[in-house]
């Protein structure tokens, strides 16, 4: 599987494609709700390579376990913009799901803070 990727990468000059051709020139990820740290993870345990690309196989593999999307673009050393574009066509296929964080979270009230702030250092 790594092979294939092998031919497109040069020790010296790096890759020798530009990432967009890896999205067959997309740019745009078809889920938008796709963020750096949402969650990814497969939905099968087995992974079924046949006629899938490469880079498919890849984040199938990498997302055994919950990887951010981040973490996903580091592991593959590809930018954020085209993971999130092949995850997006993993997610239409049922073969990826998402998770986004809690947007809404509520800090708590300053003063509660500075009172148990208070109360350790009494302790």
């Amino acid at each position: 599987m790594t092979a294939r990727r092998d031919n497109w990468v040069d020790e010296e000059a790096g890759p020798l494609v530009r990432p967009y051709a890896l999205t067959q020139g997309r740019t745009v990820p078809a889920n938008r709700d796709l963020d750096m740290i949402t969650l990814v993870v497969t939905v099968r345990d087995e992974i079924d390579a046949a006629g899938m690309d490469a880079d498919y196989v890849r984040i199938l593999e990498l997302c055994h376990q919950p990887m951010s999307v981040a973490e996903l673009s580091a592991h593959m050393d590809v930018p954020i913009v085209v993971v999130k574009v092949l995850l997006s066509d993993l997610i239409e296929r049922g073969e990826i799901v998402a998770r986004t964080p809690a947007r809404d979270v509520k800090v708590p009230d300053l003063s509660l803070l500075q009172a148990v702030l208070d109360g350790v250092r009494r302790l």
